[in-house]
């Protein structure tokens, strides 16, 4: 009790004020010569649920949308996490047999059975790609949830990643399947308490099922706004619980190895040490990005460019050392 009240002290002191104002100065002017990087559109970094600094980048604007691209993988996790609170899930361990059994082949592979919810979470349902080399023979077929759980096995269920927006799509079709409602009804109604939180435009699928984990329009401070609600361990800054604590927790547990740059990978979200803390973030096609970095109560969102890889470009890395450095000043 000391030490806190010690601590509340030092926060009301004038030389504390002046430590916080060059924190700022020193995040101002790391924003500032990001402005080297082309594919930049905006930065918005947030220490205690309070916006620190924002800066919006060639031509862009902090207000405009942006297709957040696979960064939706997480409001996904999260929309499964909700399900299960509310019992319309049973939990990770759902075969999902038990909800799509009608999509599934004729003469399905005997491994069908064996592939969980939280499999599919964790990208490790053995299921071939649907990203990558196969996204568009995929998205041009005529059931994309068919074709999803038909074209057959690469690895076994629960084995190493196989990244696939499939897998994620499958999450979508579950939750509409098994409530009765589609996926963006789903959100809106659930996320409504979350100030600051919308889903614009948002891809569909032959038989109206939303893409679950692409395609999925967002503003910077909407993609924030659901940042702070996994930093505050579901419960929204006005004190309204969304999510269950133990689901921010599992979500964030390493269950396996991303093929893309080999840092840890939970319920759709990443996992990296950067600047000596632990960091979870969800990645989106492009350099769409958001970090969460509890220890510091740090969240930062990162929009670029749609149309141009991040990975393979290294300007995905180039965000991760934009990011170190903002950990290092905050």
């Amino acid at each position: 009790m000391k030490r806190r009240a010690a601590l509340a002290i030092f926060a009301t002191l004038p030389f504390a004020s002046s430590i916080r104002a060059q924190t700022s100065r020193n995040v101002d002017e790391l924003l500032r010569s990001a402005d080297e990087l082309p594919s930049l559109k905006t930065v918005i970094v947030s220490v205690d649920g309070r916006e620190t600094a924002s800066r919006a980048y060639h031509g862009a604007s902090l207000n405009g949308s942006t297709n957040i691209k696979s960064a939706s993988k997480s409001i996904l996790s999260a929309m499964v996490g909700m399900a299960i609170d509310r019992k319309i899930l049973d939990g990770v361990d759902q075969p999902v047999a038990s909800v799509l059994r009608g999509d599934f082949p004729a003469n399905p592979d005997p491994r069908l059975e064996r592939v969980t919810i939280g499999n599919l979470l964790s990208m490790q349902s053995g299921l071939e790609r649907m990203s990558g080399p196969n996204y568009g023979r995929w998205v041009s077929s005529r059931n994309w949830v068919r074709m999803a759980l038909g074209s057959g096995f690469a690895g076994e269920p629960g084995g190493g990643m196989l990244y696939s927006t499939g897998s994620t799509h499958l999450l979508s079709a579950i939750l509409t399947k098994a409530s009765g409602k589609s996926t963006l009804a789903l959100a809106r109604d659930w996320f409504s308490p979350l100030e600051g939180f919308r889903i614009g435009a948002w891809e569909r699928d032959p038989q109206g099922i939303y893409l679950g984990g692409n395609q999925m329009a967002m503003t910077s401070r909407s993609l924030l706004a659901f940042g702070e609600l996994y930093r505050g361990g579901g419960v929204t800054p006005d004190g309204k619980r969304l999510l269950s604590q133990s689901w921010v927790d599992q979500s964030w547990v390493q269950r396996t190895n991303s093929v893309f740059n080999g840092d840890g990978y939970g319920y759709c979200w990443f996992i990296k040490e950067m600047s000596g803390e632990t960091v979870y973030y969800a990645w989106g096609y492009g350099g769409q990005m958001l970090y969460i970095v509890p220890t510091k109560k740090l969240s930062v969102v990162m929009t670029s460019r749609e149309d141009a890889p991040s990975a393979r470009t290294g300007y995905r890395d180039q965000l991760h050392g934009l990011m170190a450095d903002i950990i290092s000043a905050s």
